[in-house]
């Protein structure tokens, strides 16, 4: 069986058909609609390929227009705002059987020094990685057995995810809950050296587990969902390098959730304390 680290690098590795158009396949899976962070990935590998590589991506934004059909392969097309002579600007446009599904615009900046630095330390201290079970694991140690299909998705999954807090189960688990969650993760297996796969990937990952901080308050993460939820519109600013192969934690927190929509926050840390990604999202939840 392929390594899922592997898979999702061939996943990252678009098809390219014109000078600023690139393919990127879409597996055939059991979801209602592909998964937000692989178009999101894709489109910025797209964006990346146009560049000249020597200027890493600081910011992105991007809108989830329409869902896409998984087992359909996705074109995206790349439009050249601009090259100056320290930032590169492209547009993205996916298009998934004639319509267009997602936009992203991403910023490229030639790194250089800055007169001085500053961040904002981890909201608070958490146990490492290695001390915390995986989700599979509390999924087995709850239900006794790890279902058949979430089995299979575990096989499958790409990123090693280690929840802080105990998983919530019931209804009395989340009474009183603030809506806050952090998670350690890593990619199962190396993904080589190249910094915009690990930057795509990185990218991938940070739409998996950052709505939980919305739901928290309302629902068990694990039990049957009351709400219909979906990704809206996504940024990230990347400060510092990375790769998304070694550990780093994920705090993530929702300000505030009204109007059927939630909005999360998410700063990534290394494990040395340091500040590599901020992410902010917003999602559409609505009762089922």
């Amino acid at each position: 069986m392929t390594n899922p680290a592997e898979s999702l690098v061939a996943l990252l590795d678009l098809e390219q058909i014109e000078v600023n158009i690139f393919r990127g396949r879409s597996p055939e899976e059991s979801l209602q609609r592909v998964f937000g962070g692989q178009v999101a990935g894709q489109a910025l590998v797209a964006a990346g390929r146009t560049t000249d590589g020597d200027r890493p991506v600081h910011s992105l934004h991007a809108y989830f227009l329409r869902p896409g059909r998984p087992g359909v392969p996705i074109v995206y097309q790349v439009e050249r705002d601009r090259d100056g002579r320290s930032f590169t600007t492209r547009r993205v446009t996916a298009v998934q059987q004639g319509r267009t599904i997602f936009t992203l615009t991403a910023s490229f900046h030639k790194p250089e020094p800055g007169s001085f630095e500053h961040q904002l330390p981890p909201t608070r201290k958490v146990p490492d990685p290695e001390s915390l079970p995986t989700v599979a694991d509390e999924v087995r140690e709850h239900l006794g057995a790890l279902p058949e299909q979430l089995e299979r998705m575990a096989r499958r999954q790409p990123f090693d995810i280690r929840y802080v807090d105990r998983l919530r189960w019931s209804a009395e688990d989340v009474e009183g809950a603030e809506p806050r969650s952090a998670v350690w993760m890593r990619a199962v297996g190396p993904l080589g050296d190249d910094p915009l796969v690990h930057t795509c990937a990185l990218t991938y990952a940070s739409d998996m587990t950052l709505l939980d901080a919305v739901r928290i308050p309302v629902e068990p993460l694990w039990g049957p969902r009351g709400f219909d939820m979906a990704s809206l519109d996504h940024a990230m600013w990347f400060h510092r390098p990375f790769r998304a192969d070694e550990w780093f934690l994920y705090d993530q927190e929702s300000p505030i959730a009204t109007g059927g929509r939630g909005l999360a926050r998410g700063r990534i840390y290394d494990r040395e304390g340091r500040m590599l990604v901020s992410v902010v999202q917003e999602g559409l939840f609505r009762a089922l």
